[in-house]
């Protein structure tokens, strides 16, 4: 979904996201996930961090990790309760006009903020695929937000993959859905199962 200026909605995402966690069971946390050597909890660890870092690149605030992410965060005992409150906080941030122009920064990246946005929104999509797939839970992501993410990683895929973005690309066929292309992308199989 796109606001009527015509920047992507964070919302469908953070929801698809959102409706997830209440079915991850604790001694799922332990389980992998696509993501090579991550767990379930690493991989909501991640997400924790990347929802407070993209919401502060939002509001042109200080970057949260100026030397990069680092290592994976330990997961907040109490994510439950802070993550869903922290997807909301990054949906309202991206919905503000401003939050789309100058430039901003996110672990240590620089960049223009119409880019910003949308890396912001591919982290939330796909590792909300991540997390499905490792939970064995559906998850749909709409068409258009679809369309704006894949635009992003078909410029920055790379068969020999992106360091801390993607791994080695995937090539999948041109009619393969929109959204298993841009796993693809990203060095995921879109058939990955826990």
């Amino acid at each position: 979904m796109t606001d009527s200026d015509g920047t992507p909605d964070f919302e469908p995402a953070a929801r698809a996201l959102g409706t997830l966690l209440p079915g991850v069971s604790d001694d799922q946390l332990s389980c992998p996930t696509p993501c090579e050597g991550w767990t379930v909890s690493d991989l909501l660890g991640h997400v924790m961090g990347l929802t407070v870092a993209f919401r502060i690149a939002a509001e042109k605030g200080p970057d949260a990790a100026p030397d990069g992410p680092g290592d994976r965060p330990e997961l907040d005992p109490e994510w439950r309760s802070r993550l869903p409150a922290q997807l909301d906080e990054l949906v309202g941030a991206w919905r503000e006009p401003a939050a789309w122009t100058g430039e901003t920064a996110a672990g240590g990246v620089v960049l223009p903020a119409e880019i910003m946005g949308i890396v912001a929104l591919n982290e939330l999509v796909v590792h909300g695929w991540d997390l499905a797939s490792a939970t064995g839970q559906p998850y749909v992501v709409d068409h258009q937000t679809a369309e704006a993410v894949h635009r992003l990683v078909s410029q920055q895929a790379s068969s020999d993959g992106t360091p801390g973005l993607f791994g080695p690309s995937m090539t999948l066929p041109a009619d393969a859905p929109i959204f298993d292309r841009v796993l693809g992308l990203t060095g995921r199989d879109p058939g990955w199962k826990a």
